[in-house]
């Protein structure tokens, strides 16, 4: 290829570049990306996990692997999806080119996350449709009249069995959003539903707060066992949450750094997200732990089970329940929503990058597979689910992390991710991220593999 010829393909890419939407404002990014982190994770995982590991005794290697993961992977990720100004595809395809002179096993292996991130849309889409009848069963009274576990265990299985309504509504909200595109629809709706998730969730933890016997669940929360630092499960189940709740797949925080700005500070933005991810964590830790503790209950299980049987059974005994249930699932579906649709965006900016789809075309098409085989899956969603966290979503992130810290030159890295930095990251980073991420990583992948699931 000629000088001209490049100077002509550099020139058009730059065109298509420029055209490409983007993120109004830095505020604007880091709080979708702190919406697509902040998920289930945090809500029925991550207190049952503080439950029943020691409470601050998970705490301390919990924070310890947020550490490393968001000043690595995240960090990655979206300088990643910055410099290719595309999704997984086009970016391990560039990748490839760069090193190997020829982009298609890059892109091949690209479908990977997008696979992925589709395949966890569609059944996080069964659990919004959960979410939504909830809601609903609490605003219309149904949910604070039944009695007992049993009769929450049932009321469960009936939403788990047939909700096709509410899963497509849950859908269609979904597609609403995000057929307006990133900054008219991904920003706007996160700016609106994470600042409430974090004040609904605030108010319920103040309330509870006051509440006769809530202090024991404090208590618990912040208690630390030096002993129990030496049960190795404390560690990999601490890495698997730190892991899954930071959203690293190779998916979501990549496609939403490609639309960042070159003049985006991403270690700053990297560090925001960390911080307030972990902050939603642990707000939901301050409201669930004191709610079991007035009900005189343990905490011994996580998973759907705690969240729509065992502690809306909780939190109907507790004062004012009939309204705490209520804000309780606005809240939830605040979080399930921002995160369903970071899920979706990567297969629909990848279907718009292969075929030059229209962004209304790419998001109809995606949403009615979405709508069709989320119906379809929906009694194996628990299964499905569990393929898509303990294989293809590590196996996305390692994927990710090696096209960008082992497949592309140091040089490129160094400069991605110190762009628009006054300072550059030390020189720890990229070993850091190189080794010890990667490593991590891997690390999930095949703990996962073995034990089932980490996180």
């Amino acid at each position: 290829m000629t000088d001209q010829e490049k100077n002509r393909q550099t020139d058009q890419e730059g065109k298509i570049r420029t055209q490409r939407d983007s993120f109004n404002s830095k505020w604007g990014f880091i709080i979708s990306c702190i919406g697509s982190a902040v998920g289930m994770g945090n809500i029925w995982l991550f207190p049952a996990r503080v439950s029943a590991y020691g409470g601050g005794t998970f705490l301390l290697p919990y924070i310890l692997f947020v550490i490393i993961i968001g000043s690595t992977g995240v960090i990655g990720e979206m300088s990643f999806g910055r410099a290719a100004r595309s999704g997984p595809v086009d970016a391990f395809g560039k990748a490839s080119g760069m090193r190997f002179g020829s982009e298609r096993p890059g892109k091949l292996l690209g479908l990977v996350p997008v696979i992925g991130s589709l395949a966890m849309a569609i059944g996080y889409s069964v659990v919004v449709g959960w979410i939504f009848k909830y809601l609903v069963g609490s605003l219309d009274g149904s949910l604070i009249n039944l009695s007992s576990v049993d009769a929450f265990s049932s009321f469960f299985g009936e939403t788990a069995s047939s909700n096709v309504v509410w899963q497509v509504l849950g859908m269609l909200i979904t597609v609403g959003i995000l057929i307006f595109g990133i900054g008219k629809g991904i920003e706007k709706a996160n700016k609106v539903m994470m600042p409430l998730f974090f004040l609904l969730f605030i108010g319920l933890a103040i309330y509870l707060l006051f509440v006769p016997n809530s202090s024991a669940g404090y208590t618990y929360i912040f208690r630390l066992e030096p002993a129990g630092l030496l049960d190795p499960m404390v560690w990999v189940f601490a890495l698997g949450q730190a892991f899954f709740s930071l959203s690293i797949a190779g998916n979501g925080t990549l496609i939403y750094g490609s639309y960042l700005s070159r003049k985006s500070n991403v270690p700053a933005d990297a560090r925001m997200v960390a911080i307030f991810d972990t902050c939603a964590a642990v707000l939901a830790a301050l409201v669930i732990l004191p709610a079991m503790a007035v009900a005189g209950e343990t905490l011994d299980a996580g998973g759907p089970g705690l969240m729509f049987i065992y502690l809306p059974n909780v939190l109907r005994e507790i004062p004012g329940g009939s309204v705490i249930l209520v804000i309780f699932f606005i809240a939830v579906i605040f979080a399930a929503l921002t995160s369903l649709i970071n899920l979706f965006e990567a297969p629909i900016a990848t279907l718009q990058e292969f075929f030059h789809l229209g962004r209304s075309t790419a998001v109809c098409l995606i949403g009615a597979i979405g709508i069709v085989v989320g119906v379809l899956i929906s009694p194996i969603v628990s299964q499905w689910m569990d393929v898509c966290s303990i294989y293809i979503c590590p196996l996305g992130a390692l994927l990710a992390g090696v096209f960008f810290f082992w497949v592309c030159k140091k040089e490129y890295v160094l400069e991605e991710v110190n762009l628009a930095r006054e300072k550059p990251l030390g020189k720890w980073f990229y070993p850091m991220a190189k080794y010890l991420f990667c490593g991590v990583t891997l690390l999930v992948l095949v703990l996962g593999a073995v034990l089932g699931s980490i996180g």
